[in-house]
């Protein structure tokens, strides 16, 4: 029996601390992005520093949404320059490819490349070992295929990373988007409860 006991308390510990370990695990991940905690207990919340009235909590939480908001914007701006970064950078990774192939041979690559904004140029390309890439910032440095290939893939994969993280970032965000509306509703919502019990205590006293 005592066994059993043993087993099962020890099966609860480990429980316990994979939720922890759960928990902690969440908070790193969404680093930077506070988590709106419901309230449950308006009354107890109420209670809290800060808190002395109704319009006060209201204030607070919609400071707080309007922090989420901004966040919002941040990482939906980063998300979208991803989304553009990726395929530029696969594009320029199946050019790289293509070049592999042909530079062991003497066959120029006909291509054509863009000068301005929907204007092209056509162009006769040796076969050659070296590219330049575009690194922003106005700096352009030139590459062994073979390095330009390997630092591209590498590019790729962090920027693939990076967005599947921002796309959970924001699905966390409109989380607390919904606890703070909610948070919002239930403090009103005692707000006018509040109201409606000191409106009949005064009539009742009145008659």
């Amino acid at each position: 029996m005592r066994v059993r006991q043993d087993e099962r308390s020890l099966s609860n510990m480990t429980a316990t601390i994979d939720n922890s370990n759960a928990s902690q695990a969440n908070k790193k991940k969404h680093l930077g992005i506070p988590e709106a905690v419901f309230v449950e207990d308006v009354d107890s919340f109420m209670k809290l520093p800060g808190n002395e009235t109704a319009d006060s909590a209201l204030r607070k939480l919609d400071e707080q949404y309007q922090k989420y908001k901004y966040m919002e914007l941040n990482l939906s701006q980063k998300k979208l320059r991803l989304k553009n970064q990726i395929p530029q950078i696969t594009q320029t990774l199946e050019i790289l490819r293509h070049m592999q192939k042909k530079k062991e041979t003497t066959e120029r690559m006909e291509t054509h490349f863009l000068l301005a904004d929907n204007v092209y140029c056509k162009a006769s390309v040796p076969p050659t070992d070296k590219v330049s890439l575009w690194l922003g910032a106005n700096v352009m440095l030139e590459y062994d295929i073979n390095e330009a290939q390997a630092l591209l893939e590498k590019n790729l994969s962090t920027a693939s990373r990076n967005l599947e993280t921002l796309e959970e970032d924001l699905d966390f965000l409109r989380d607390q988007f919904t606890t703070t509306e909610v948070n919002m509703a239930r403090v009103y919502n005692w707000d006018v409860k509040r109201r409606s019990k000191e409106n009949l205590l005064k009539s009742a006293d009145k008659s």
